[in-house]
């Protein structure tokens, strides 16, 4: 069924951590980590990216604190998805994103993979686990 693939994104300045997924499934896998401070680094690797994977829609995770208040990367992240849903047109998504960094870490850690290992796969991890939250949300919508 065309347009159940989404594609996920944990963004941070330095390194925006990429997911794939499909509604129909409900599993969201890791895909890759895009490097590059400017924007056409990044946008252009995001244009690829759905060139290649051709998704329906787009969720971004949205950094708050704890106690659900926004900062400066709440704004910047809104600005992204904004920008992201401009240049795509395609539908954007933001999830919440609390603490996924962390668990990221713990998953990848049980996996036996530690330290500075971790880092080339933290943030796509991360983002799996953002878009997972979305499918998980939306077949339990549909249920």
């Amino acid at each position: 069924m065309p347009g159940t693939t989404v594609l996920g994104f944990d963004f941070g300045l330095k390194r925006i951590g990429v997911a794939v997924g499909d509604v129909m499934i409900g599993v969201a896998h890791p895909l890759e980590t895009i490097h590059g401070e400017s924007n056409d680094q990044r946008f252009g690797a995001v244009a690829a990216l759905i060139k290649e994977w051709r998704p329906g829609a787009l969720v971004v995770g949205l950094p708050l604190y704890l106690d659900g208040t926004e900062h400066e990367m709440t704004l910047r992240c809104r600005r992204f998805s904004r920008q992201m849903e401009g240049r795509f047109l395609l539908p954007v998504t933001l999830v919440d994103e609390r603490l996924t960094s962390e668990a990221a870490s713990q998953d990848l850690r049980e996996m036996g993979i530690g330290g500075r290992r971790q880092k080339a796969m933290l943030d796509q991890v991360a983002a799996q686990l953002i878009l997972q939250t979305y499918l998980d949300e939306k077949r339990h919508a549909t249920a």
